[in-house]
Formats: structure tokens, sequence, C-alpha cells
């Protein structure tokens, strides 16, 4: 058996922790073209439609990115918008956020100016009075790390500050891999179960993410727009699919112990058909749009 999936303790991830609020720069990195290839355009368009009624010729439209880790949300969609933009970039991790405030574009799409500053601190404890002025708020593959709770904290924060909110990248916990194997199913429902654990005290929405963020905004009036933005993982992304799957493995096995018999020989075989071109992985996730009552 090869290295790469031999031994006990072959599908740990290296890179990436699901469920984890910490996230590694690399991991960041290697997930960001699959990210920016998922996300749905069409929800950008309503979101410019929207940032254009409010534009104001004397100030610049404020957008706020929640966990923003290095900056892909800001890199992907600030070029996108017209106008001059302010973004307001919140991470717990001060190096990243001193990446994201680095990397991001200079320009908007009308050629406008992009500005950055950076705020530390936890995205749960966001108030309406911390949101007060501000146009947009976004997050990506953020949502699923909160409980039911803070994303209705976050929707009630958004709505009483009158600030759209596009919440990209929540998992839905649909994933599909062809050719199907037996232990598919096993370890989908095992890991969607760790997604849903309790850390810290706090039971994590992970997959019910999306669907309790519809709901949450549209609870207050809110006009919410949800799109599926699956990853579509192949050969061309066979280093992004090869740490998914150890991280897909490692938390259905940490969740259902008796799974990782065999989880080295599954793993070894799923990262022999990707090696051979043979694997396709489809990610479930969803993007939220909601945009204040009178909105365009």
């Amino acid at each position: 058996m090869p290295d790469r999936c031999a031994g006990p303790t072959a599908w740990d991830a290296r890179l990436s922790s699901p469920a984890s609020p910490v996230c590694s720069p690399d991991w960041l990195a290697l997930r960001e073209d699959a990210d920016a290839a998922a996300r749905a355009p069409d929800l950008v368009e309503l979101v410019r439609v929207h940032l254009v009624a409010g534009a104001c010729p004397a100030a610049p439209a404020v957008i706020r990115d929640l966990g923003c880790g290095t900056g892909s949300m800001g890199r992907w969609l600030a070029g996108r918008l017209p106008g001059p933009q302010m973004w307001m970039l919140h991470d717990r991790d001060p190096g990243l956020l001193a990446s994201a405030a680095a990397r991001m574009p200079a320009v908007a799409a009308d050629g406008a100016p992009v500005t950055a500053r950076t705020q530390q601190g936890d995205l749960a404890e966001l108030s309406s009075a911390d949101l007060a002025g501000t146009a947009l708020v976004t997050a990506s593959a953020v949502l699923d790390l909160l409980t039911a709770e803070e994303v209705d904290g976050l929707a009630a924060a958004c709505a009483e500050a009158g600030a759209a909110a596009l919440l990209a990248l929540s998992v839905t916990g649909r994933v599909e891999l062809t050719p199907s194997d037996p232990l598919d199913a096993a370890l989908a429902a095992a890991f969607d179960a760790h997604q849903r654990r309790c850390m810290d005290g706090r039971r994590l929405l992970g997959p019910d993410a999306g669907a309790a963020a519809v709901e949450a905004f549209a609870r207050r009036g809110t006009v919410v727009e949800s799109r599926p933005s699956p990853w579509r993982l192949g050969a061309d992304q066979a280093e992004l699919a090869d740490e998914w799957l150890r991280g897909w493995i490692g938390a259905a096995c940490t969740q259902q112990p008796d799974l990782a018999r065999w989880a080295a020989t599954y793993l070894c075989r799923r990262l022999d058909a990707c090696t051979a071109g043979q694997l396709r992985i489809v990610v479930g996730h969803v993007d939220v749009l909601a945009l204040p009552t009178g909105a365009p």
C-alpha cells in the first residue's frame, strides 16, 4: 500500500480541520480557486443593483467581511462591484487579518478606489450598532461554524442595521463521489453528525446553517435569495480533493470510531482513482443573499 494511504492516521488532514474556527493559511489558499468557481454570480448582480441604488457620492460603500481569513471573498468580490468601497475585514486571527488587508484589490469594477481596514474579534458578538452605516455584510464558509442562536443574532443585527448580507459557501451535507463506493453513505452521515457536534458548549449548525440563515432573515422581513454553490473537484483539483478527502474521512472517524478500520484502504482507493483522473467529487454548498425590505 502506498505510504500516502498507509497506517492508522493516513486519513488525517494536513491543512484543514472541519468545523474548526482555526483555518490554516495553506488550506485557505488551496481552496480559493474552488471557492471562486463555486460562488453564485447572479447573486452578485443583485448586490450590485442594491449598492448602486443606495450609493452616496460623498462616501464609499462600507462592506464588512466576517471571518475574512486571508481575504479571498474580498479578492473575488470587490472587483465585481462598482463604486468606491471601504472593506472592514473581521477575523479573530491577527495574522490572517494582516494577510487579507495586504492582498485586497485596489480598484472596483469601474476603477473606483477600494480601501481596507481590519478589526480583530469574534463575529458572533457583532450588534446592529456595530453594523451601523454598513451597506453589505459578507462571509464565506463561515455560517456552518455558528450555532442557531449566533446565526439568528447575525440576521437580527443585519436587519436592524439595514445592511444587506451575502453569505457564501455554507455546507449542505450533500456529497457525491463518482464512481460510488459502499462506504460513502456511512462516512457522509458520520461527517454530518460531526459538523453538528457540540464544541466548547456550542452546538454547531453544520449542514443546517444555510436553511437556518434563510429562515432567520426571512422572519425579519428581508428579501432572501439562495443558490447552490457546489465544489466540483476532479483531476484538475487533485490536491484539494486529496486534502478534502482526508478531512472528510478524519472527521467521520472522529465522530464514529468504528469506521477507522476501513478508512485507510478507502482513502487509498479514492486517491488512486483521483490520480488516474477517474474520481469526481461534488461537495454541496449554498449561497444566501438577504436584502433589506424595499431594496431593489
